[in-house]
């Protein structure tokens, strides 16, 4: 039914085929190398450091840090600046003045996230220069070839050329956004993610066929994927339905009200954001404690690596901690209260104002912990798999629930665009009557 409607649809079928050949673009930009690297002794220190820090950045650059490629740091600070300005528009009145404006106010705070996208690139951009100029591969050989490239300072060379190849990502995916079917950002990141799986999974095979993994192991991380996946699938579209009634009030000759509907609260209602933020301040240390060469701060980075307790410790308190802010910052009862009393509705056995937001709240807050709960155990999944069972590659985590939300989101709008499409086919060459008003 689907295939027939893309068959039928010119308008669906462009935006589908423009977002593959975006997609084609980014993955091609991925295998261009950043000038004056070394791509030989680079290729031999990710191999080394595949189940740390840099393995976890390359899984969402879908290769490109791997190969520091024009498009090593990926739409990752992007997608950082858009966070943090999400959450500075709830505490800043300027910055919510400005979300309250409407469209322009929202394109104020776009080019906001943009100017902050190129300062984190700018400042990754230096990091991972500095750290390749005094880091060698584990044969011995320097990562970089030279300190200048062409008579301008490597260092210099690579922030531009990755805050440029950062900066045509993000455009890529609005342009995706805006033409295309889905969300660009999300597209993107979906295709790197994806990217990685074949490579795991052929040497999952090598691995069966050497004798380090039984065929009954991966018989069982098959099926635990599956069960996984559909858990995660059962959850992300999972809502506690808050029942709503709407009082009947006389306007006129009109009898107006009556109705009932309902509240949706989501299980995730802070979706991916909590594992986003906590592996970033978990990173942030590590990543430091990596360019520092020092004894104490190298004891910081094997205590809190990917694959330790300690990390998995902090990890999911941190995950825990911001499902309940972001939920707090996003969603306020008290409003949603004055809404429901504003407009006539209420919560059946519940009275109007302050005890509609105490009952609101505390079912959020149950929610939330369910949704913490489900957070924390996909999220340090990857880590049990790779350490327990041998995985070689990142199944669960972040990158799980993105490739199920992306591909969510993009059925659904590829089903509204087929039901648009169906009802204007059964307008079409239909008369409606207009009627005349009389006054």
């Amino acid at each position: 039914m689907a295939i027939e409607g893309l068959a039928k649809i010119p308008e669906l079928r462009k935006r589908i085929l423009f977002s593959v050949v975006m997609i084609a673009v980014y993955r091609l930009g991925t295998h261009v190398p950043t000038p004056g690297v070394n791509g030989a002794a680079l290729q031999a220190f990710f191999n080394a450091q595949s189940n740390g820090i840099f393995g976890m950045f390359n899984l969402f650059s879908g290769g490109a840090l791997q190969r520091l490629s024009v498009f090593a740091l990926g739409i990752m600070p992007y997608i950082s600046s858009s966070i943090i300005f999400q959450l500075l528009t709830a505490v800043f009145p300027y910055l919510e003045a400005l979300n309250k404006e409407g469209e322009q106010g929202r394109k104020k705070i776009s080019q906001y996230t943009r100017y902050g996208t190129v300062l984190l690139c700018i400042i990754q951009g230096y990091g991972i220069s500095t750290y390749l100029q005094n880091s060698t591969s584990p044969a011995g050989d320097p990562l970089v070839l030279g300190a200048y490239v062409g008579g301008i300072p490597f260092k210099l060379m690579t922030i531009i050329t990755l805050t440029a190849g950062s900066c045509f990502i993000m455009w890529l995916g609005e342009q995706m956004t805006e033409r295309g079917i889905g969300n660009g950002t999300s597209l993107i990141i979906f295709s790197g993610i994806i990217a990685g799986l074949p490579r795991g999974f052929f040497n999952s095979i090598e691995l069966i066929k050497s004798g380090e993994m039984s065929p009954f192991i991966a018989l069982a991380i098959l099926v635990l994927m599956v069960a996984v996946v559909a858990v995660v699938i059962f959850l992300e579209v999972g809502q506690r339905r808050i029942p709503i009634q709407y009082s009947q009030r006389v306007s006129g000759r009109k009898v107006m009200g009556g109705q009932s509907t309902h509240l949706p609260l989501k299980i995730n209602f802070s979706g991916v954001i909590p594992p986003i933020f906590a592996s970033s301040l978990l990173m942030f240390p590590a990543t430091l404690a990596t360019f520092v060469n020092t004894p104490w701060m190298k004891n910081i980075r094997d205590a809190i690596s990917p694959s330790g307790v300690l990390y998995n410790v902090f990890y999911v308190a941190l995950i825990v901690f911001f499902c309940f802010f972001y939920t707090a910052i996003v969603f306020n009862p008290d409003d949603v209260a004055d809404n429901l009393k504003k407009y006539g509705g209420f919560i059946p056995g519940i009275r109007a104002g302050k005890s509609t937001a105490d009952y609101i709240e505390g079912v959020l807050s149950r929610i939330t912990v369910g949704g913490a709960i489900y957070l924390s155990v996909v999220c340090i999944l990857p880590s049990l798999l790779i350490s327990q069972a041998k995985v070689q590659f990142f199944f669960g985590g972040t990158s799980l629930m993105i490739l199920v939300g992306v591909a969510l989101d993009t059925v659904q709008q590829i089903q509204s665009h087929l039901i648009t499409h169906q009802y204007e086919g059964f307008m079409r060459g239909a008369k409606l009557r207009g009627r005349r008003a009389s006054y």
